[in-house]
């Protein structure tokens, strides 16, 4: 397994569903349930974030091939729907989640579209496309797994999480996830760039 494919994956995700900024939002929404509850909510979300991801990665190439979208334009794409969250997050613009009306709050808004929003769609079909070989596919399976481990970590003992950090330290975590996230757009849309550029380059 290509560790370093396994880091950029893991690094990216865990970015994109930015733990430390779903902690409020998930402590609001379940707050009036008990314990037991709060902790179903948890493994709920997880498990609806991680399917369809899970979806979009195997079903990526066949959508591109269907559409005749080549992967320059994905990335280009996925850079300007990572630096609108990215804008989220550096700005603490958010949707409030009072706002929300569904019979379980554990599927939407929580599953899907605060955890597998279009940013970590996006970024894992482009890491298939850009994967090679079976090391690489293990790779990036292996990484999604852990985010959505690490994820359900930080839900699930999210309370005490709270306590620790306060929300000044919860504040300026999501900030610096902000910030970073911000970088892997700019590069996105860079390669993009520079991918269009060469491919005309050869044409011409």
């Amino acid at each position: 397994m290509d560790l370093k494919l396994f880091g950029e994956v893991f690094v990216t995700l865990l970015v994109i569903t930015d733990p430390p900024g779903m902690m409020p939002i998930f402590l609001a929404l379940t707050g009036p349930l008990p314990a037991r509850e709060r902790n179903r909510a948890a493994w709920q979300a997880v498990a609806l974030a991680l399917g369809v991801i899970v979806v979009f990665a195997v079903a990526g190439q066949t959508l591109l091939d269907y559409l005749h979208v080549d992967l320059p334009a994905l990335q280009a794409a996925g850079g300007l729907l990572l630096v609108l969250v990215a804008l989220e997050l550096l700005t603490g613009k958010a949707d409030d989640p009072s706002q929300q009306s569904t019979s379980n709050i554990a599927l939407v808004p929580l599953g899907t579209p605060l955890l597998a929003g279009p940013g970590a769609i996006v970024a894992t079909m482009l890491f298939v496309q850009q994967a090679d070989g079976a090391s690489d596919i293990s790779a990036i399976a292996a990484a999604i797994v852990a985010v959505m481990l690490a994820v359900w970590v930080v839900l699930r003992f999210s309370g005490g999480i709270v306590k620790i950090l306060r929300p000044g330290g919860i504040e300026v975590l999501t900030r610096i996830a902000g910030l970073l996230l911000a970088a892997i757009a700019v590069q996105l849309i860079a390669d993009a760039i520079a991918a269009f550029v060469t491919q005309y380059a050869s044409l011409s």
